[in-house]
């Protein structure tokens, strides 16, 4: 497969890409494995509003963290867009508005905890309501995140899929790296899709069996594009 010349613009957006993977990684993993297991661990709606009431400044930091991510995330997706546009533009296209869509349904579904910051603040105005109700409606706001996350990863696969497909079909990266990519992209899609239909297998396939593959792939693409660069098709050995 032979595809146009690579222009400067891409190779730019290409140092962006790999930049993008490696900073997205702090925060997504203090917000999202660090936090988030602090309320796994927490099933019980009292026991979990104690500890968000007691780690309060944490549980901000990882909004914030998780904030950071997700705009780092639309810095990926735009330079993402800018290599891959002259393999196939309307394919690049998908997979831009599925990650943009993942996107905007994190940002919406942040604004979750922030609903359970406000109905464990003690406020005046929910001085009415029980203190079990509360923690009640505060635990079933974290369940709606969760729910609404699950669906951004599904979309996150997607879109990932394409992207992937599209850097095997260029010739950019190596070929395993990008094979490797597809396949953690169709593990991340297919895994938490099936989670919607059958959630109790959330309980046995954890995130480490669908997260760490595209983990993997990511932290390879970050340093590889940083490092190597996008070379020309057929520049390399297949």
């Amino acid at each position: 497969m032979t595809t146009a010349s690579i222009d400067a613009s891409q190779r730019k957006a290409a140092g962006v890409v790999g930049l993008s993977y490696l900073l997205v990684i702090p925060p997504a993993l203090f917000a999202g494995i660090y936090v988030a297991g602090q309320l796994v661990v927490h099933k019980n709606a009292a026991d979990m509003a104690q500890w968000i009431m007691s780690h309060e400044r944490l549980f901000r930091l990882g909004i914030a963290c998780d904030l950071t991510a997700f705009t780092i995330d639309i810095a990926l997706i735009a330079a993402l867009y800018v290599v891959l546009r002259p393999v196939s533009r309307g394919l690049a296209l998908f997979a831009a508005f599925c990650r943009v869509i993942e996107t905007a349904l994190f940002f919406s579904v942040t604004l979750k905890y922030f609903d359970v910051l406000g109905l464990l603040s003690g406020a005046d105005y929910l001085q009415g309501l029980d203190a079990n109700h509360l923690q009640s409606l505060a635990r079933l706001a974290i369940s709606a995140h969760n729910s609404g996350y699950n669906v951004g990863l599904v979309l996150a696969g997607v879109g990932s899929t394409v992207f992937c497909y599209l850097w095997l079909k260029s010739g950019y990266i190596p070929k395993a790296l990008a094979g490797f990519g597809v396949f953690a992209s169709v593990i991340l899609a297919t895994f938490t899709f099936a989670y919607v239909i059958f959630p109790e297998y959330a309980k046995i396939i954890t995130v480490s069996y669908y997260g760490g593959p595209i983990f993997l792939f990511e932290l390879a693409m970050g340093f590889w594009l940083l490092i190597k660069g996008i070379q020309e098709p057929g520049s390399r050995p297949s």
